[in-house]
């Protein structure tokens, strides 16, 4: 059987917040993402950071939740039969079943390879085109957008291949 593992999706939650110390950090594509945002030097620092990266953590913490069902495959095996009567029942036919085939097949796929590339895939098909579709609303350049974006699929593939790991 499955069970989320709080801990290791709290440790994927502070992947964001290293790659973002990286990505937007001045030398490499903060400047950039400055002159695209139009946010200036003394609007970054008089920002509450306890309260940024307070509720920073707190997303990405459900990014991570979230991520999980999308990394790792067998959390689909369960979805099969939890519409079952006798669900909860450990003696139950589908619950036998699915223990079966967690013995069988619960390591299928569970590397930091597999969740890199489903984390990347999420990146791609999922984050990219939200972060495209607010920025257009909000006329900001396709720089501003692959910055953002860039820094969405490295963050969640590096996730994902954490959480498909080591949960």
């Amino acid at each position: 059987m499955l069970h989320v593992n709080f801990v290791i999706i709290l440790l994927a939650s502070l992947i964001p917040i290293c790659i973002g110390y990286i990505w937007y950090n001045p030398k490499i594509l903060g400047k950039a993402w400055m002159k695209e945002s139009g946010v200036t030097q003394d609007q970054i620092n008089s920002g509450n950071m306890i309260k940024i990266l307070g509720f920073s953590l707190l997303f990405s913490f459900l990014i991570g939740f979230s991520l999980q069902f999308m990394v790792i495959h067998q959390w689909h095996l369960n979805s099969i039969i939890m519409s079952e009567s006798d669900y909860t029942n450990p003696a139950s036919e589908a619950r036998l079943w699915l223990q079966k085939a967690m013995e069988n097949y619960g390591s299928n796929f569970r590397s930091f390879k597999h969740g890199l590339f489903h984390g990347t895939l999420v990146g791609f098909l999922f984050a990219f085109p939200l972060i495209g579709i607010n920025s257009l609303f909000e006329r900001k350049s396709f720089k501003y957008i692959f910055i953002h974006a860039g820094y969405w699929i490295i963050t969640m593939a590096l996730m994902g291949g954490i959480i498909c790991e080591f949960s």
